[in-house]
């Protein structure tokens, strides 16, 4: 599967559950390295205790600082070794930040902890980088030796219960519906399930426009889908509904058709725009005005225009 799709889903749907616990930096660059940290992540003394509580292992995870590296595939050995040397390349430039501010290095526990997410890990990873299990920890989560301060999250191998919720979303196949299955059975008008919901379908959106999925692409729909199904409907009553009231006068047949055709409107706006904030960030004016021309094109062109042009090209042609 192409990791970059992945990449994008799993990197605000981790930014935005965080963000109640502390700071979060998206594609946070390491000095010195010719990659990108997926998140880098620091806590808040201020963080809710509500939130913690939610977020159960995930709010565990990053009680101190550290570095998330989410994958869709298994990682291997290759990859593990580039995100620990992303991990060290870190803590050198903080210790020199270190010394040049305030004349001394930082403590061990002061430097950032990595988090590789992967939805199975093999024997052949976990013993080759010499990993075990923590008796204090649940079973999926294996320890690299202390002094390279990083685990493997196994998540396939974490126990199915509301704590581990929020990383087994990430995972793959039954275990990543089963986790979908668990979000849908949330009220509706819990605010955590509606943002989580809302991103799945976006997510679902944007591999349907794609051409040539994968097999694996394709099973990924199939356990979105579920989520992707509620989220249109409840997307489409609501614009019918504002429809219908907005036509009473002209008569409720035409009010619900209006409404039916704004709810498909609203659906590919909010599509176009959480693409736009993925690779931009915050969306600006310029960026927000080229919103309403970007949903009036065919998907094929809206995938490759979104996913493809540059902010420069996308205010030439679209401003």
């Amino acid at each position: 599967m192409n990791r970059q799709r992945h990449d994008q889903f799993a990197k605000q749907y981790l930014a935005e559950l965080l963000e109640p616990l502390g700071h979060v930096e998206k594609t946070f660059e390491v000095s010195g390295v010719p990659h990108f940290v997926d998140l880098c992540f620091t806590p808040s003394s201020a963080a809710s205790g509500a939130a913690v509580e939610t977020l159960g292992l995930l709010a565990r995870l990053v009680s101190n600082a550290c570095l998330l590296e989410p994958f869709r595939n298994q990682p291997n050995k290759g990859q593990v070794r580039d995100c620990i040397l992303k991990l060290f390349s870190l803590h050198g430039e903080l210790q020199r930040k270190a010394k040049r501010e305030d004349n001394q290095y930082l403590t061990d526990e002061e430097l950032p902890f990595l988090w590789i997410l992967t939805p199975t890990a093999s024997e052949a990873i976990v013993e080759g980088f010499g990993a075990t299990e923590a008796q204090d920890w649940c079973p999926g989560i294996y320890f690299l030796a202390k002094n390279l301060k990083t685990a493997i999250v196994a998540i396939h191998q974490l126990p199915k219960t509301k704590e581990t919720l929020w990383l087994r979303i990430l995972g793959k196949g039954r275990t990543q519906q089963q986790a979908i299955d668990e979000l849908l059975d949330f009220p509706d008008d819990n605010m955590i399930r509606q943002f989580v919901q809302e991103l799945l379908a976006i997510w679902r959106i944007t591999l349907k426009i794609q051409d040539n999925l994968t097999e694996d692409e394709q099973e990924l729909v199939m356990n979105l889908s579920p989520a992707y199904q509620q989220w249109r409907e409840k997307t489409l009553l609501q614009g019918v509904q504002q429809g219908v009231q907005q036509g009473l006068q002209e008569g409720l047949q035409q009010g619900a058709q209006q409404g039916a055709q704004q709810g498909r409107l609203d659906e590919r706006r909010d599509l176009v725009e959480n693409l736009l904030q993925n690779r931009f960030g915050q969306l600006d004016k310029p960026l927000l005005q080229v919103v309403g021309s970007l949903v009036k094109l065919p998907p094929s062109e809206l995938s490759h225009v979104v996913l493809q042009f540059s902010r420069e090209e996308l205010l030439s042609k679209f401003l």
